[in-house]
């Protein structure tokens, strides 16, 4: 067990694990004690509403709750990190303009020529493009991927990568544009169509 900022402790991944298996409502409790900041972290980054965060928190307990069983999530934080970040996205694709976070606005058009199209595509391809991004993302040096998944995955403001890693804005931005370039010929390579 881990012990919580606010005093208590948390239950290992595992044991929630387990908790969802036995289909006990202590699962989410739990999971809620040792993920839910995190998880608001997530959506109210992308949402940029502390309401809309918190129903997209319940949707993802909910998800995982209908996920666990079958699936059995190798690195729970991940897991239910993803499920929260897909619901975060589905929701503001469907909010008005006027409602989107800013932040996720710049985010996605700086990584739109990023983006390949795979409609129409087989799974195989998808699997491919995951490989490829796992394996850009493994070359790269530790403080790089932290700065590139911070603002492409979690959708953190320039401000908020450059005050966590101890960087100018400046740099943040010339890092993430030269890091931007390098995933472009990457992807390229590895023959993947932008």
């Amino acid at each position: 067990m881990k012990a919580l900022k606010n005093g208590g402790t948390a239950v290992d991944d595992k044991k929630i694990i387990e908790l969802y298996f036995a289909r006990s409502e202590d699962a989410i409790t739990e999971t809620d004690k040792k993920y839910g900041a995190y998880c608001l972290g997530i959506a109210r980054s992308i949402l940029n509403s502390k309401e809309d965060a918190e129903e997209c928190v319940n949707d993802a307990f909910l998800g995982v709750w209908n996920s666990i069983p079958p699936t059995v999530p190798r690195v729970f934080s991940a897991f239910i990190g993803r499920i929260v970040r897909n619901i975060a996205l589905n929701r503001l694709a469907a909010s008005s303009a006027s409602k989107r976070s800013r932040v996720a606005e710049v985010v996605y058009e700086e990584a739109e020529e990023l983006i390949p199209d795979t409609k129409g595509e087989y799974v195989s391809a998808e699997m491919h493009l995951r490989d490829a991004v796992n394996g850009f993302l493994a070359a790269l040096p530790k403080r790089t991927r932290i700065v590139f998944m911070r603002r492409y995955w979690y959708f953190c403001s320039i401000a908020e990568i450059a005050d966590g890693m101890g960087m100018t804005e400046a740099n943040v931005k010339v890092l993430l544009l030269r890091t931007r370039k390098k995933f472009k010929a990457y992807l390229e390579k590895e023959g993947i169509t932008l």
